[in-house]
């Protein structure tokens, strides 16, 4: 490992632990992801609301278990941290700001089974989302999804690499997103251009900002070097376990990830069982490099 990539690791891995006062918090390895423990989601205090804000900040993904919550009270815990967003496209019934996840036996392929940001082609991405499982693979055994830190990607490639990409931007183009896929009705696809490295709007950390299900062009390259670069850049997650964490889901687990720094994979190994969920995701604002 070069000494570049080491200086990256230990600025992460060598944080002085927080003192929390009201919540216990355990991270799921040293660059990214914890449990948080000693919490009810539906009633939680001003200090432990404040407390589950640093952990977010810190780790990225933070996982609750053991939670009974309603829809109001999921909505309601999602609101302390920004505007709710609606479902894209709206469900023809239900409430619009939830979103069902839900894969039934024998499904062919299910939604995020590969790495991705959600919506990174809107021209204001979510800040993150708040996915709560009360179904899972009968046996437990399955379903399981990857988290990558993308500060850490970006930190971690050499100092020329990082030089070449601040100032380049990316497109984003929702059309991606839909291979395999029947548009809905009336759907309008986004596209959008964002920096290729942005910047974090409470940390100011770093952030690289691509992602295969949407990203298709860096237009300030020729076609061909487009493509050699993004192919490059979308290889370090997959190629670079060490990004990562994996949460292993049981019933009554709500995960809460922040969507501007992290990309997830929804792993599809449990055909032909189902799994049933219900997530809430908060409005983003602008992104800047």
């Amino acid at each position: 490992m070069e000494q570049y990539e080491l200086d990256a690791l230990e600025a992460i891995t060598t944080r002085k632990p927080r003192d929390y006062r009201e919540i216990s918090v355990a991270p799921l390895t040293p660059v990214i992801g914890a449990e948080v423990s000693g919490v009810d989601l539906g009633e939680l205090s001003d200090t432990q609301l404040a407390e589950v804000r640093t952990a977010f900040l810190d780790h990225h993904v933070l996982v609750f278990r053991d939670q009974e919550i309603t829809d109001e009270e999921h909505k309601r815990l999602a609101g302390h941290f920004g505007e709710l967003r609606p479902v894209n496209p709206p469900p023809p019934e239900g409430d619009p700001y939830v979103l069902e996840i839900k894969t039934s036996s024998a499904a062919a392929n299910v939604a995020g089974n590969a790495w991705h940001a959600d919506g990174t082609a809107d021209a204001e991405p979510s800040l993150g989302s708040m996915l709560y499982i009360t179904e899972t693979p009968q046996g437990g055994s399955g379903g399981d999804t990857l988290f990558a830190n993308m500060h850490l990607a970006y930190e971690m490639l050499s100092p020329t690499w990082r030089g070449l990409l601040d100032g380049l931007t990316a497109v984003h183009d929702g059309e991606q997103s839909f291979r395999g896929y029947t548009v809905p009705p009336n759907y309008e696809i986004p596209v959008n251009e964002h920096p290729l490295v942005v910047r974090h709007p409470e940390t100011d950390r770093p952030i690289l900002y691509v992602n295969p299900a949407y990203t298709s062009r860096i237009p300030q390259l020729s076609e061909d070097e487009s493509r050699a670069v993004l192919d490059m850049l979308f290889a370090l997650v997959t190629n670079r376990p060490l990004l990562t964490c994996r949460v292993r889901w049981t019933p009554k687990t709500l995960v809460f990830w922040d969507n501007r720094c992290v990309q997830h994979h929804a792993t599809y190994d449990y055909y032909p069982l189902s799994r049933y969920g219900r997530r809430v995701a908060i409005n983003g604002g602008p992104l800047k490099g």
